[in-house]
């Protein structure tokens, strides 16, 4: 800033800030940093409502509580919805200082949707929101409020690509590509335990080590690259997906260490079994298709809110398996009427009868001989039913408010991404 005192003063609504000129410079609020590189009053007056020169006080006519919780967002992180204040009045306060809905938590991000979603807005992206909050702001602006975020702005943009596939044309190329290896990565996996496998394996076994090579190199420099752009490693690692990523590449170096010390693949000993363990792990890169199918992650979000669902669920199908396997242990075996059925010699034997009844799969393969067994074999299938069907609702309703909720989320992306492409 190149006019005015070395202490800047932000009146916002009638509540006054203090800060110096090096805090307004990296100031996170895009409006607010915009003020360092002001030359003239007029290019003040263009980011603001008044300014006091006297003073070197800044005027905002916004919403004061609202800024309250803004600020709070830049001292602790998080941002929240003000009680009492309308969703959309909020957000336009938002887009006025600079932020974006992904700045939002996750449970208001929801608030946020089903609010647009009530009153028609969903159909508009943020740059449209952003023009009725801000009339003012013209292109260049815009180019300078970018260039003044510098590192922290790139970072974000990289997280962006990584983590969120449908953020930007770029990170759409970058999850086609992620997929397109995924698949060559099963493909060469499943092939693996065919039986003509050992025969073609000693033809191309230095295409196929390439071809795997490659695959790992690059599941491997993408787990990398996100853990750098994140903004909270802890929080990275502690993720169920990023987990599982490093489940998966582990096995391959871990493969490759044992090779380097002399103990084959092929062997019968511990060192073979671990290998080929090992190697069945790599399925679990199919769960990286999670970060780019909408199925896939509405499914892991509803068992995510709905575990207490599936606990109770477990707990009725466990309880119903106690005692039907008790009992039919007992008619069909315990009882030593002449009529013992071996298959039932044991509870943990009548057990797996149990759980197929109750599942209504069947497979024939073990059924009661007795009168009593089959009435009890009747009410074990008629109960499993109904046990099943009592937790199945409230995890279908999640699953659909799931879906809703990542559909709106994918939708807004889109449209962002449709308007990046036409500028």
């Amino acid at each position: 800033m190149k006019f005015g005192k070395s202490i800047c003063v932000l009146n916002v609504g009638g509540t006054r800030y203090a800060f110096t000129r090096e805090v307004i410079r990296d100031f996170p609020l895009r409006r607010v940093s915009r003020l360092h590189a002001c030359a003239t009053e007029k290019e003040v007056l263009e980011l603001c409502d008044d300014y006091d020169r006297d003073r070197n006080e800044f005027f905002f006519d916004r919403h004061a509580q609202a800024f309250v919780f803004i600020m709070l967002y830049v001292r602790s992180g998080k941002l929240r919805f003000v009680p009492g204040v309308c969703e959309l009045s909020f957000y336009t306060e938002m887009l006025y200082w600079g932020l974006e809905s992904a700045h939002l938590d996750t449970c208001c991000q929801k608030r946020l949707d089903d609010r647009m979603s009530d009153v028609g807005l969903d159909s508009l992206s943020e740059g449209d929101m952003r023009v009725s909050a801000d009339e003012s702001q013209t292109p260049g602006d815009s180019a300078q409020g970018t260039a003044l975020t510098g590192r922290a702005r790139w970072l974000e943009i990289m997280r962006k690509t990584f983590e969120e596939p449908n953020s930007s044309l770029a990170a759409q190329l970058l999850a086609t590509v992620s997929v397109i290896f995924v698949i060559v990565s099963m493909i060469m996996l499943c092939a693996s335990t065919l039986p003509d496998w050992d025969t073609a394996k000693k033809n191309t076994v230095e295409e196929q080590r390439i071809v795997e090579a490659v695959c790992i190199g690059w599941f491997t420099a993408e787990c990398i690259v996100r853990f750098l752009v994140a903004r909270d490693k802890w929080d990275f690692l502690r993720r169920p997906l990023n987990i599982i990523d490093v489940i998966a590449i582990t096995p391959y170096y871990v493969t490759m260490a044992m090779a380097g010390a002399g103990m084959p693949g092929a062997g019968l000993g511990v060192a073979g079994v671990i290998l080929r363990v090992l190697r069945m792990m790599r399925v679990f890169w199919l769960m990286k298709l999670a970060r780019h199918f909408l199925g896939l992650q509405t499914l892991g979000l509803t068992l995510r809110r709905c575990y207490r669902e599936m606990v109770m669920l477990m707990v009725f199908v466990f309880v119903a398996m106690a005692i039907y396997s008790a009992l039919a242990q007992l008619l069909e075996h315990g009882l030593d009427m002449g009529t013992q059925n071996h298959d039932y010699a044991s509870i943990p034997a009548a057990a797996w009868w149990v759980i197929i009844s109750m599942t209504t799969v069947g497979y024939g393969d073990v059924y009661p001989v007795t009168i009593g067994g089959r009435v009890l074999g009747g009410m074990c299938v008629v109960s499993g039913i109904v046990l099943l069907a009592l937790p199945i609702t409230f995890i279908y309703h999640s699953f659909v408010q799931c879906y809703h909720e990542l559909k709106l989320r994918s939708a807004r992306y889109a449209r962002n991404l449709s308007a990046e492409m036409l500028q």
